[in-house]
């Protein structure tokens, strides 16, 4: 029931159109999918001001979807440079399915694996540079999941992290485990009930665009510190 309820919670507010009160909706909307492995192509030699690693909702494409993870990279490219950050999305085995959402995670260990990969490369590759994080929906539970699985090293490179329609906010008490909760922030919208501890997905599960646009990127450059 759990997964019927959210294939048809979803597919009718991705079938609605998204209304917000800005054109940042409208925006998000027109950057498409995103796929970015700055990350993993970048070299060692050549480290950025800040790396950036997002996981995408459920059924988004490329791997940073084409939602919130765009528009916060775009606003860290414009505070830095495009050129001084990398942004690295997380890809397979992370499938961004809906099923994986009923998971005990709320997602595959395949997807946290992958995740924890990431943030290990960025250690190997550039141990000196800030590292910042984010997941939407189903990628918060994989950003969540990751993060205690790190080394005390690698964690400690990770300055912040942004969490939107946490579907782990309930469970894990509005933080990550085994992170300090000033590192983290959480935009869990009015009505939004993933963030009550269901795989209930309901209009304001989709209102995220403005809080992309401005107070998330902003508490990540707050962490950067460069």
């Amino acid at each position: 029931m759990k997964f019927l309820t959210l294939s048809m919670m979803t597919a009718l507010a991705v079938a609605s159109p998204i209304t917000t009160h800005s054109e940042t909706a409208l925006e998000a909307r027109q950057l498409g999918s995103s796929t970015s492995n700055d990350l993993q192509q970048g070299q060692a030699g050549s480290c950025p001001k800040a790396i950036f690693i997002f996981a995408r909702a459920s059924g988004e494409p490329g791997n940073m979807g084409s939602s919130t993870g765009p528009i916060v990279a775009r606003e860290l490219e414009s505070k830095y440079g495009a050129g001084s950050v990398w942004v690295q999305g997380v890809g397979a085995p992370y499938a961004a399915d809906l099923l994986s959402n009923a998971l005990p995670a709320g997602t595959s260990q395949g997807a946290i694996d992958e995740a924890v990969k990431m943030f290990q490369l960025a250690n190997q590759k550039c141990p000196e540079t800030p590292v910042v994080s984010g997941g939407y929906s189903q990628g918060t539970a994989v950003i969540a999941g990751a993060i205690p699985e790190l080394s005390e090293t690698v964690r400690a490179q990770v300055k912040g992290v942004v969490l939107f329609g946490y579907t782990k906010n309930k469970q894990n008490n509005g933080g990550i485990q085994s992170y300090p909760a000033d590192k983290v922030k959480v935009f869990c919208a009015m009505g939004d009930l993933v963030c009550s501890g269901t795989l209930t997905v309901t209009a304001a599960h989709f209102t995220y665009f403005d809080e992309a646009a401005g107070p998330a990127p902003e508490f990540l450059m707050s962490k950067i510190g460069v």
